[in-house]
């Protein structure tokens, strides 16, 4: 064919469509009927249109088709995690995370017989000990992120003179950072705040580490965003395309590497304990923004993750949920599938915007550090969670099975091997920490409290 197929449609330009809108409204205010504003402040239009960019968007620099599966692996014994690992491999996972308790863990007997070269492995380690840290093998990314432990916990694992002596160390031995972006979102705070936290967050490492690496060392300097996806689908798809942006900017700021790797996994604020089998369904769809986002590394949530033990039936599920969409969806077929889709194209560049609008300003008032020492961040992440906390208290946020069409006849109290509540901490903290909260809580500690 010498045209093109849709050369015989005439051009319908954005402000035709609204009009057509209009007549079909018979009346209605089309502001008040078909828009809505998000909780980031986002009005969310009815559709989106090429005569509404200045510039065509630009290709990603996301590679889809190059996404991993991985399974955490809590490693309260070495030879334990290292089997469990190794069947986890042999059933489908592509990369595997420990988290590490305690420097009795032998992170060589972790690794035993896995081929790093080809298994992805990441290691979270619940102290800070540089001799142990410095010792893991160097084909294993190793997480460390004093200041994600500080705003979790409220202290520095020593104090802050020591975590960072001891960050500065770690990070010339292994050249890699995390970001721990996953509290911001479990706590409540919207996607912009998530996005400008997780920003400024790096821009605490950044500055502090710009005298410290050599110019080599910020070229090939491996940031790693740990971040948590929740249900808000093409919100989620956006965030992470906006990562990645903001990222490159600040990167380029710093002279260091512009590339960062996402490592995503569902969120655990929207999921319940009643009607269990639908944080199934969720954590699906959590997998597939993640997919779509760009995210490098998924790392799925078990259903019964929130008041289960680890289990092999919970974690085949797991897995085998990012499978089938890696393997029989396909979703690893296509580099950049949501390049071109003005809605998407318009969030991220709106994400975008107000993120950087919030990082700003934050540095304007003293960074990152500054801020969640004076309790500001904690105060804005507790508003928007309390904004959240009441449209899913009046239903406006829907928890199917929780607070809309829930079965009365279930039973969880005998279930619950782990307690899925905010634990009380009577520890003395150096500041307020960020604590994360589910927003069924209240509804099901009544529910457990009422059960025959």
């Amino acid at each position: 064919m010498s045209k093109s197929l849709f050369d015989m449609f005439p051009d319908v330009s954005s402000k035709q469509w609204k009009q057509k809108i209009q007549v079909d409204l018979k009346g209605a205010d089309y502001n008040d009927t078909l828009i809505w504003k998000s909780n980031e402040g986002i009005d969310v239009r009815p559709f989106y249109h090429l005569d509404e960019f200045e510039n065509t968007p630009e290709l990603s620099s996301a590679k889809v088709s190059n996404f991993k599966i991985c399974q955490t692996i809590h490693a309260t014994s070495a030879e334990e995690a290292n089997s469990k690992a190794l069947d986890a491999i042999s059933k489908g996972a592509e990369s595997i995370k420990f988290i590490i308790p305690n420097t009795s863990i032998s992170s060589d007997t972790l690794i035993k017989d896995i081929d790093t070269s080809d298994t992805n492995i990441f290691v979270n380690t619940e102290f800070i000990d540089t001799d142990y840290i410095k010792a893991i093998d160097e084909s294993v990314c190793v997480n460390t992120d004093i200041i994600g432990n500080l705003a979790k916990t409220g202290n520095w694992f020593s104090n802050l003179e020591s975590d960072h002596k001891s960050f500065d160390e770690i990070v010339k031995t292994n050249n890699t950072i995390a970001i721990n972006a996953t509290l911001y979102q479990n706590a409540g705070a919207n996607i912009v705040q998530q996005l400008a936290y997780a920003l400024a967050h790096a821009n605490e490492y950044l500055n502090h580490l710009d005298d410290v690496l050599d110019s080599k060392e910020k070229e090939t300097l491996q940031v790693v965003f740990n971040v948590s996806v929740s249900t808000n689908y093409f919100f989620e798809i956006a965030k992470l395309k906006a990562l990645r942006q903001l990222w490159n900017v600040l990167a380029q700021e710093y002279q260091v590497n512009p590339t960062c790797h996402i490592f995503a996994t569902p969120s655990k604020r929207n999921k319940t304990i009643y009607d269990y089998n639908t944080n199934m369904l969720r954590t699906t769809t959590e997998c597939m923004s993640a997919i779509l986002g760009g995210a490098d590394t998924i790392n799925n949530l078990a259903y019964d993750a929130l008041y289960h033990k680890p289990n092999d039936f919970g974690e085949r599920i797991s897995r085998n949920q990012a499978l089938i969409l890696k393997y029989e969806s396909y979703f690893d077929k296509v580099d950049n599938p949501t390049d071109g889709s003005y809605y998407i194209e318009t969030l991220t560049s709106q994400l975008s915007e107000k993120a950087l609008q919030i990082f700003k300003d934050i540095e304007a008032q003293g960074g990152f550090l500054h801020q969640l020492k004076s309790g500001t961040i904690q105060r804005k992440i507790k508003e928007s969670a309390h904004l959240e906390q009441q449209q899913f208290d009046n239903g406006a946020l829907v928890l199917l099975g929780t607070n809309k069409h829930p079965n009365p006849e279930d039973q969880m109290k005998s279930e619950l091997e782990i307690k899925p509540f905010v634990k009380a901490n009577p520890i003395k903290t150096l500041i307020e920490p960020i604590i994360e909260k589910r927003l069924s809580e209240k509804l099901d500690i009544n529910r457990l409290n009422n059960e025959k």
